[in-house]
């Protein structure tokens, strides 16, 4: 499970070379900025302007799953995407404000807690994976992605057996 990596925090992925106490501090960093977040009540966004989905990931022997929570977004809003070992989960909430009705009635917004816009999730995979056998399924406002690991077919090798003279 320690090879699973999330991008969603605005610096990236570990990269080889870089001092593993300042790669300490940054997460540190990140780790107390997204507690006080959450008591304040407002959604996480990253340095990027993306929101990060609650996901919760599970590994196996036959795979890795990966459960999204993605309240009120269309099947049709996600994408997932993999790309040299990293699977990428998309997805747009729209606002569903009506200005028009809102000027003309008089509607006022006092608290916007709920999050607009577009969610991003990154995941280097530790693997390799069956690309063709990927799944997704969305039910209930939870996006669930199982990655299968790659099985390479062993082959039996014939071996000549050379007499000796």
């Amino acid at each position: 499970m320690r090879y699973v990596v999330p991008f969603s925090r605005g610096y990236g992925m570990a990269r080889r070379g870089i001092d593993p106490f300042t790669a300490m501090r940054r997460e540190m960093e990140n780790l107390l900025e997204s507690f006080t977040q959450g008591l304040e009540g407002a959604p996480e966004v990253s340095e990027n302007g993306f929101f990060s989905p609650v996901v919760e990931v599970k590994e196996d022997e036959k795979g890795l799953t990966i459960a999204a929570e993605l309240p009120g977004i269309e099947p049709d809003d996600v994408s997932v995407e993999l790309d040299n070992g990293v699977l990428t989960l998309k997805a747009e909430r729209k606002m569903e404000r009506e200005e028009d009705k809102e000027e003309k009635e008089g509607v006022k917004y006092h608290v916007m807690e709920r999050a607009y816009g577009t969610f991003l999730r990154r995941f280097s995979l530790p693997w390799e994976a069956d690309e063709d056998k990927i799944e997704a399924n969305f039910d209930k406002g939870v996006l669930t992605i199982f990655v299968p690991r790659k099985v390479e077919e062993k082959k039996a090798k014939k071996i000549s057996v050379k007499a000796k003279k």
